[in-house]
């Protein structure tokens, strides 16, 4: 199946490292698995690395990026590569589709979740609502608010409920030792945001302006240093997790 090229540069900008720093949380990891109950053939669709793919169940993986198939560990779930708009798979021919904060990837997302619907009676997908993201996470409220309005482009949450059928969004809490390091992930952990390694794995400062992005770690380097971040958000440190926006989307049709 032929991959277009102008797709593969955003998964090669952030893929590097990827596995070692986006881990599945064994939280959010139960919270999906619950919603796939009952499924015995599933289809993770932009599977990067397969941090959440069932190992008890048989399992079909699509990528379109080589850089995050070759980081797919041994005895992983076989993969094929291609895209979410364009599935190479008959009607109906899995219980289930997965998709992890990957929709806000595709170049047509309302194609991708129709995609989703053909292959599987049900789709699963994680993302996120951005309205209560920029008014709850400190990071892109206070330092970065340019990452707000990049994401006023994406496919998000309105993306997902309207594309699927029967949509139901439940609150995915973020734990604050929280083991894959997506956006929000280090919340109570601040001093994270600061290592270019940390932030190369997450869309949505990798993507950005990097002039933006390191004006704003030198800001918030800065506040951790004087005590002033500790001082301002020290309600966070009693706080086991905190929602922050990010959802999954369990539909049949």
């Amino acid at each position: 199946m032929a991959i277009e090229r102008e797709a593969i540069p955003v998964y090669e900008r952030i893929g590097e490292g990827y596995a070692e720093r986006r881990r599945a949380d064994p939280g959010w990891l139960m919270q999906i698995h619950s919603a796939l109950a009952g499924d015995s053939f599933l289809l993770n669709v932009g599977a990067g690395s397969g941090s959440y793919e069932p190992m008890d169940r048989m399992v079909v993986a699509l990528e379109p990026s080589e850089l995050m198939i070759a980081q797919r560990p041994p005895g992983s779930a076989p993969v094929v590569r291609g895209r979410a708009e364009r599935l190479p798979f008959a009607d109906r021919c899995f219980d289930a589709a997965l998709a992890v904060l990957t929709v806000h990837h595709w170049d047509d997302p309302e194609a991708g979740l129709a995609e989703l619907s053909r292959v599987a009676a049900k789709q699963v997908v994680v993302t996120w609502d951005p309205s209560v993201f920029a008014s709850e996470f400190w990071l892109v409220r206070d330092y970065l608010p340019e990452a707000a309005n990049r994401e006023q482009g994406l496919a998000t949450i309105s993306t997902v409920q309207h594309c699927l059928r029967n949509a139901v969004s439940t609150p995915m809490p973020v734990p604050f030792g929280c083991t894959d390091g997506f956006f929000a992930a280090y919340w109570r952990r601040p001093h994270a945001y600061l290592d270019e390694r940390v932030r190369n794995a997450i869309s949505g400062l990798a993507l950005l302006d990097q002039r933006l992005v390191k004006s704003a770690m030198g800001r918030l380097a800065s506040d951790l240093a004087d005590g002033s971040w500790y001082e301002r958000y020290s309600e966070l440190t009693g706080l086991e997790q905190l929602d922050l926006g990010y959802r999954i989307v369990v539909a049949e049709s």
